[in-house]
Protein backbone atom coordinates (compact mmCIF):
# COMPACT_ATOMS: atom_id res chain seq x y z
CA UNK A 1 0.00 0.00 0.00
CA UNK A 2 1.30 3.46 -0.91
CA UNK A 3 0.97 5.92 1.97
CA UNK A 4 0.82 9.68 1.40
CA UNK A 5 1.40 11.62 4.61
CA UNK A 6 0.57 15.31 4.18
CA UNK A 7 1.93 17.62 6.87
CA UNK A 8 -0.19 20.49 8.14
CA UNK A 9 -2.11 21.85 11.10
CA UNK A 10 -5.77 21.02 11.85
CA UNK A 11 -8.53 23.57 12.25
CA UNK A 12 -9.87 26.54 10.27
CA UNK A 13 -7.25 28.90 11.71
CA UNK A 14 -4.48 27.10 9.79
CA UNK A 15 -6.37 25.82 6.73
CA UNK A 16 -5.12 28.46 4.29
CA UNK A 17 -1.56 28.88 5.61
CA UNK A 18 1.73 28.09 3.91
CA UNK A 19 2.37 25.28 6.42
CA UNK A 20 -0.70 23.48 5.05
CA UNK A 21 0.19 23.28 1.36
CA UNK A 22 0.82 19.55 1.83
CA UNK A 23 -2.82 19.22 2.90
CA UNK A 24 -3.89 21.23 -0.15
CA UNK A 25 -2.09 18.81 -2.45
CA UNK A 26 -3.44 15.78 -0.58
CA UNK A 27 -6.99 17.07 -0.99
CA UNK A 28 -6.38 17.65 -4.71
CA UNK A 29 -5.10 14.08 -5.08
CA UNK A 30 -8.16 12.72 -3.25
CA UNK A 31 -10.52 14.55 -5.61
CA UNK A 32 -8.55 13.46 -8.66
CA UNK A 33 -8.56 9.84 -7.49
CA UNK A 34 -12.25 9.93 -6.40
CA UNK A 35 -11.40 8.78 -2.88
CA UNK A 36 -14.10 8.81 -0.16
CA UNK A 37 -14.24 11.53 2.52
CA UNK A 38 -11.64 11.51 5.26
CA UNK A 39 -12.43 9.72 8.51
CA UNK A 40 -10.56 9.97 11.81
CA UNK A 41 -8.19 7.03 12.16
CA UNK A 42 -6.00 7.23 15.26
CA UNK A 43 -4.11 10.55 15.22
CA UNK A 44 -4.94 11.34 11.57
CA UNK A 45 -7.69 12.03 9.08
CA UNK A 46 -7.49 9.16 6.61
CA UNK A 47 -8.91 8.03 3.30
CA UNK A 48 -7.88 5.54 0.67
CA UNK A 49 -8.81 3.30 -2.18
CA UNK A 50 -7.59 1.78 -5.42
CA UNK A 51 -5.72 4.04 -7.89
CA UNK A 52 -4.47 2.51 -11.15
CA UNK A 53 -4.46 -0.96 -9.55
CA UNK A 54 -2.42 0.37 -6.59
CA UNK A 55 -3.91 0.53 -3.08
CA UNK A 56 -3.31 4.01 -1.64
CA UNK A 57 -3.86 5.70 1.69
CA UNK A 58 -3.83 9.49 2.27
CA UNK A 59 -3.25 10.74 5.81
CA UNK A 60 -3.40 14.21 7.33
CA UNK A 61 -2.08 14.30 10.92
CA UNK A 62 -4.44 15.90 13.43
CA UNK A 63 -1.58 16.42 15.88
CA UNK A 64 -0.14 19.72 14.58
CA UNK A 65 2.97 19.77 12.43
CA UNK A 66 5.59 19.44 15.15
CA UNK A 67 4.01 16.20 16.41
CA UNK A 68 3.50 14.53 13.01
CA UNK A 69 5.61 11.56 14.11
CA UNK A 70 2.70 10.34 16.22
CA UNK A 71 1.04 9.15 13.02
CA UNK A 72 4.12 7.07 12.23
CA UNK A 73 4.09 5.62 15.75
CA UNK A 74 0.41 4.70 15.33
CA UNK A 75 1.05 2.98 11.99
CA UNK A 76 3.95 1.05 13.51
CA UNK A 77 1.80 0.03 16.49
CA UNK A 78 -0.82 -1.49 14.18
CA UNK A 79 1.85 -3.04 11.94
CA UNK A 80 0.82 -1.01 8.92
CA UNK A 81 3.88 0.87 7.64
CA UNK A 82 6.51 0.25 4.99
CA UNK A 83 8.96 3.16 4.77
CA UNK A 84 9.64 2.36 1.09
CA UNK A 85 5.95 2.97 0.36
CA UNK A 86 5.77 6.33 2.20
CA UNK A 87 5.72 9.74 0.50
CA UNK A 88 5.54 12.85 2.68
CA UNK A 89 3.96 16.03 1.24
CA UNK A 90 5.50 19.05 2.96
CA UNK A 91 6.01 22.82 2.66
CA UNK A 92 9.53 24.13 2.06
CA UNK A 93 10.68 27.74 2.61
CA UNK A 94 13.91 27.10 0.67
CA UNK A 95 11.99 26.73 -2.60
CA UNK A 96 10.10 29.58 -4.28
CA UNK A 97 6.31 29.31 -4.67
CA UNK A 98 5.37 27.26 -7.72
CA UNK A 99 8.39 24.99 -7.50
CA UNK A 100 8.82 21.57 -5.92
CA UNK A 101 11.40 18.83 -5.44
CA UNK A 102 10.94 15.13 -4.87
CA UNK A 103 13.63 13.46 -2.77
CA UNK A 104 14.42 9.91 -1.63
CA UNK A 105 15.87 11.16 1.66
CA UNK A 106 17.33 14.21 3.36
CA UNK A 107 17.58 16.23 6.52
CA UNK A 108 14.69 17.93 8.29
CA UNK A 109 16.24 21.27 7.30
CA UNK A 110 14.73 23.06 10.29
CA UNK A 111 11.21 21.78 9.56
CA UNK A 112 9.73 20.59 12.87
CA UNK A 113 7.31 18.21 11.17
CA UNK A 114 10.09 16.42 9.30
CA UNK A 115 12.16 16.32 12.49
CA UNK A 116 9.25 14.62 14.26
CA UNK A 117 8.90 12.07 11.44
CA UNK A 118 12.64 11.41 11.40
CA UNK A 119 12.63 10.73 15.13
CA UNK A 120 9.65 8.38 14.86
CA UNK A 121 11.04 6.53 11.83
CA UNK A 122 14.61 6.39 13.12
CA UNK A 123 15.87 7.34 9.66
CA UNK A 124 16.14 10.18 7.15
CA UNK A 125 15.62 7.66 4.37
CA UNK A 126 12.02 8.32 3.43
CA UNK A 127 10.66 10.00 0.29
CA UNK A 128 9.27 13.51 0.42
CA UNK A 129 7.77 15.97 -2.04
CA UNK A 130 8.82 19.45 -0.95
CA UNK A 131 6.42 22.21 -2.02
CA UNK A 132 7.93 25.68 -2.30
CA UNK A 133 6.37 28.46 -0.23
CA UNK A 134 9.32 30.89 -0.31
CA UNK A 135 11.05 32.86 2.42
CA UNK A 136 9.92 36.13 4.00
CA UNK A 137 10.95 39.17 1.93
CA UNK A 138 12.27 40.79 5.11
CA UNK A 139 14.69 38.96 7.44
CA UNK A 140 12.99 40.60 10.43
CA UNK A 141 9.85 38.51 9.78
CA UNK A 142 9.86 35.43 12.01
CA UNK A 143 9.90 32.22 9.96
CA UNK A 144 7.26 30.59 12.18
CA UNK A 145 4.94 33.57 11.64
CA UNK A 146 5.61 33.33 7.90
CA UNK A 147 4.62 29.66 7.49
CA UNK A 148 1.59 30.14 9.75
CA UNK A 149 0.25 32.92 7.51
CA UNK A 150 -1.61 32.60 4.20
CA UNK A 151 0.39 33.13 1.01
CA UNK A 152 0.18 36.75 -0.12
CA UNK A 153 -0.35 38.41 -3.48
CA UNK A 154 -0.21 35.88 -6.32
CA UNK A 155 1.70 33.25 -4.29
CA UNK A 156 -1.30 31.00 -3.68
CA UNK A 157 -2.25 31.01 -7.35
CA UNK A 158 1.37 30.25 -8.31
CA UNK A 159 1.44 27.28 -5.93
CA UNK A 160 -1.92 25.93 -7.13
CA UNK A 161 -0.89 26.23 -10.78
CA UNK A 162 1.99 23.85 -10.06
CA UNK A 163 -0.30 21.18 -8.59
CA UNK A 164 -0.99 19.34 -11.88
CA UNK A 165 2.74 18.73 -12.36
CA UNK A 166 3.08 17.73 -8.70
CA UNK A 167 0.27 15.23 -9.24
CA UNK A 168 2.18 13.78 -12.20
CA UNK A 169 5.28 13.47 -9.99
CA UNK A 170 3.26 11.69 -7.29
CA UNK A 171 1.80 9.33 -9.89
CA UNK A 172 5.28 8.65 -11.28
CA UNK A 173 6.64 7.88 -7.80
CA UNK A 174 3.70 5.58 -7.14
CA UNK A 175 3.90 3.62 -10.40
CA UNK A 176 7.55 3.87 -11.45
CA UNK A 177 9.59 4.62 -8.32
CA UNK A 178 11.50 7.44 -6.68
CA UNK A 179 14.55 7.43 -8.98
CA UNK A 180 12.53 7.99 -12.13
CA UNK A 181 10.35 10.59 -10.40
CA UNK A 182 13.43 12.56 -9.31
CA UNK A 183 15.00 12.30 -12.75
CA UNK A 184 11.86 13.38 -14.56
CA UNK A 185 10.54 16.14 -12.30
CA UNK A 186 13.43 17.71 -10.39
CA UNK A 187 14.91 20.72 -12.09
CA UNK A 188 17.29 23.42 -11.04
CA UNK A 189 15.55 26.29 -9.25
CA UNK A 190 16.92 29.37 -7.52
CA UNK A 191 16.56 29.13 -3.74
CA UNK A 192 13.75 31.26 -2.32
CA UNK A 193 14.81 34.75 -1.37
CA UNK A 194 17.61 35.02 -3.96
CA UNK A 195 17.70 37.53 -6.77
Amino acid sequence: MKTFLALGNPGPRYRDTRHNVGWWLADRLCVSWSLPPYEVEGPAAATGGLVNSETVRVLKPLTYVNRSGRVIEHLRDVGDLRVDDLLVLVDDVSLPPGSFRIRAQGSAGGHNGLASLEQALGTRGYARLRIGVGRPPDSRIDLADWVLAPPGGTEEETILLAFPEMQEAVQCWMMEGIDLAMSRFNRSVEPAGTE
